[in-house]
């Protein structure tokens, strides 16, 4: 509607220079083409912006209405990741919470252990301490190496079996023991005590030195009754007999003292049986020596009971029973030193 004054106004300026001879019936018809055609033009332009315009606002309306969309979409994208962030976020905190609670039941767990395996130290050293404190008995009471030995033995088992680096200077001090103990000579105690005791079930058996007679010839009886004389003779010689006895001294010994004389013996026995045992060195072959020289003089040395009794006694004579026993001081201390790290 605004182009319809600037149409009118260029009509006179166009038409201001024409000359007077011009033809003035055309001029009108030019004016209103003109006019005509500007006015078509602005139409058109009018009715193109119009469409124009109305294209814009569909398309800035679609526009609209798709980012709209894409706007719901973007916030309900967010919502949702909202939504799985606070799972994730719910999830890592229950991880974390599990995580926690693992860590303190390992914590517990790696206590409990510590206590478990301190107890069980404690334990074990509680059971090496009572087997050599047997084994230092054994040796001190007793003498009894293989006893203190097979204690010793027993202890380096267990702490073994345990496989523990920290018992190692204990295992070495028990390995030092234990071949000092191995290197002591043996001594059969019981094998000796049993020579005795044989010797003791015997003693009543061995002739004395009293009883011993030489050979007495008799005259051969003759077969006259009448000769009263020869009978007489030969009935004196059954009376009176006449022995030799060995040796300087004659021992002729009653019936009741000869019951003495054995049971001395056996008592001297016995107590070189009580020195073995003790390992008394002076009062075993003190004892012995004395049932040697009641053998050699009150008894009858050709019987081969007495000389193989008087055999036998020597040899028992000879054998060392005192033996100079070694302790376990090396591994006792050890423990001790042990204990008071621990």
């Amino acid at each position: 509607m605004s182009d319809t004054p600037e149409t009118s106004s260029v009509l006179p300026a166009a038409a201001a220079p024409v000359a007077p001879h011009a033809r003035p019936q055309t001029l009108p018809l030019v004016a209103l083409l003109v006019a005509v055609l500007a006015l078509a033009a602005a139409a058109w332009s009018w009715s193109d912006g119009r469409e124009r315009i109305r294209d814009l606002k569909t398309e800035l309306g679609r526009r609209l209405a798709e980012s709209g969309k894409d706007a719901s979409e973007t916030r309900l994208l967010a919502r949702n990741a909202d939504d799985v962030m606070r799972q994730i976020n719910e999830k890592v905190a229950h991880i974390e919470s599990q995580m926690t609670t693992s860590q303190q039941q390992q914590l517990a767990l790696e206590t409990l252990y510590k206590d478990l395996a301190q107890g069980r130290d404690q334990w074990t050293l509680a059971e090496i301490e009572q087997v050599l404190l047997t084994a230092a008995q054994q040796l001190q009471l007793a003498g009894n190496v293989k006893a203190a030995i097979i204690a010793l033995e027993g202890a380096d088992t267990r702490l073994q079996r345990v496989g523990k680096p920290q018992f190692t200077a204990l295992r070495r001090a028990i390995a030092a023991d234990l071949a000092n103990l191995r290197a002591v000579p043996s001594l059969d105690e019981v094998g000796a005590s049993a020579r005795i005791e044989a010797l003791v079930a015997r003693h009543a058996d061995w002739p004395l030195a009293s009883a011993q007679g030489s050979e007495t010839t008799l005259a051969p009886r003759r077969a006259s009754a009448t000769n009263l004389g020869q009978e007489l003779w030969t009935e004196l010689k059954r009376i009176v007999q006449i022995r030799r006895m060995e040796g300087s001294e004659a021992v002729l010994l009653p019936p009741d003292q000869a019951y003495f004389l054995r049971e001395n013996l056996r008592l001297r026995l016995l107590s070189a049986r009580l020195a073995l045992l003790a390992q008394d060195q002076a009062a075993f072959r003190a004892d012995l020596r004395a049932v040697s020289e009641m053998l050699e003089r009150y008894f009858n040395t050709r019987d081969a009971g007495v000389a193989a009794a008087l055999k036998e006694v020597k040899r028992l004579s000879g054998l060392q029973i005192a033996i100079r026993l070694p302790g376990i001081d090396a591994s006792l201390a050890a423990l001790d030193a042990y204990k008071g790290d621990h």
